[in-house]
């Protein structure tokens, strides 16, 4: 049998209570909570709540039990504003954007404030809260008709957080609302794993699926057979595979490595395990990444004969969906 933890359970006991109240007419209807549940919950027990509410699309139970905490905790803490930050982005899963932008700009602007005494990347929750708040800013602007001022504060922001964790995060963003129908941009190559990178010439004419991975990605290595198939059935048709990926200073377990140890793991140890295609040229370049916002793998770009780009992917795909947007352009 399934069971939700105590402090979850506490937390959504807070939020439906005040739900009822809230829903009252008269104070005389409303119900006391101070016998019920207690005050405050651990800040790290508040962010799990709000992180399943977001999936889950509650919007207003997420926002009750928000503010229901709200004089109970340290407001100015990089915890509440990832909280806070969750909120935001559950609201704009649901499309509720009014919410999203209140709470994704209370995000935004107490994380701008703890950056001028501390820097971003100086403990995890803070770069989390500040990249969500962002992201649904950006988003909110192109759901209000305003795409192009969408990417050029995406753009912008990105620029202002250059070289930090979530430069990656926000050009995702960016792209995500202005790369496809763009020239696709020439890959930068640091190194190669297998075949050596289709020089430019040869890939005219050809649809190129551009694969983006990472050794410690388990979606990664299910989108592998998807790849295979899509090769297998469009080869000869004039589908070409690339598989760029970038080091991340370790390797299996975890383990701390140096360039060089990592190359030699993913030559190595890894090919063995985990076999990559002989058809998939694989350049190895941070460059990459950032360029093409990959905080997500897989990522999957998808670009017509002529070099345009038609789908900015993050994420996996099955056959049936990957092959009808290659099919399209054969």
């Amino acid at each position: 049998m399934l069971t939700m933890p105590v402090q979850h359970l506490k937390g959504f006991a807070l939020a439906l209570v005040l739900l009822f109240n809230q829903a009252c007419e008269s104070g005389s209807g409303a119900v006391e909570t101070t016998d019920q549940v207690a005050s405050s919950l651990e800040i790290v027990d508040l962010v799990g709540q709000m992180r399943d509410l977001a999936w889950a699309e509650q919007v207003d139970v997420a926002q009750a039990l928000i503010e229901s905490e709200r004089s109970g905790q340290d407001t100015s803490s990089p915890g509440w504003l990832l909280a806070v930050s969750w909120l935001g982005r559950g609201a704009s899963f649901a499309e509720r954007w009014d919410v999203a932008e209140l709470y994704a700009q209370e995000a935004h602007d107490g994380s701008v404030e703890l950056l001028a005494h501390r820097d971003l990347d100086a403990e995890g929750q803070l770069p989390l809260a500040l990249g969500a708040a962002i992201e649904v800013l950006g988003h909110s602007k192109e759901a209000a008709g305003e795409r192009v001022g969408a990417v050029d504060f995406l753009t912008a922001q990105r620029d202002l957080y250059r070289g930090t964790s979530i430069e990656t995060r926000i050009q995702k963003n960016a792209l995500l609302l202005s790369l496809e129908g763009q020239p696709f941009p020439e890959l930068d190559v640091e190194h190669y794993l297998g075949e050596r990178l289709l020089s430019s010439d040869s890939l005219e004419g050809k649809v190129v699926v551009a694969f983006f991975w990472a050794h410690w990605c388990p979606d990664c290595k299910r989108q592998i057979p998807v790849l295979e198939q899509i090769y297998e059935t469009y080869g000869d048709q004039g589908v070409v595979i690339l598989g760029p990926t970038q080091l991340y200073g370790y390797v299996a377990r975890g383990q701390d490595a140096t360039p060089e140890q990592e190359l030699e793991y993913l030559r190595g140890a890894y090919q063995e395990r985990f076999p990559i295609p002989s058809w998939m040229s694989v350049p190895v370049s941070q460059e990459n990444f950032l360029e093409f916002g990959v905080s997500t793998t897989p990522t999957l770009i998808i670009i017509d004969r002529e070099g345009t780009v038609r789908l900015y992917n993050p994420g996996d795909l099955p056959f049936d969906e990957l092959s009808g947007h290659v099919e399209r352009l054969l």
